[in-house]
């Protein structure tokens, strides 16, 4: 499943994937990540990246359409 993840203090970037890992920080391992800038309305492949936990303000399931 994928998921979309907001994070802290930046409202414009969001990130797309499918998380194939985690710790106790919830520190996470995304694979098929996606950035996404809602102010340039642009995305960017990143592959598998590893997002720390600090930096999450919200975790959602991808919308499907």
């Amino acid at each position: 499943m994928k998921v979309q993840i907001w994070l802290f203090n930046q409202s414009e970037t969001r990130f797309e994937g499918k998380i194939i890992g985690f710790d106790e920080y919830m520190n996470l391992v995304l694979d098929d990540c996606e950035e996404i800038n809602l102010t340039k309305n642009n995305r960017v492949y990143l592959g598998r990246i590893l997002l720390k936990g600090d930096n999450l303000a919200l975790i959602r399931p991808k919308d499907v359409n």
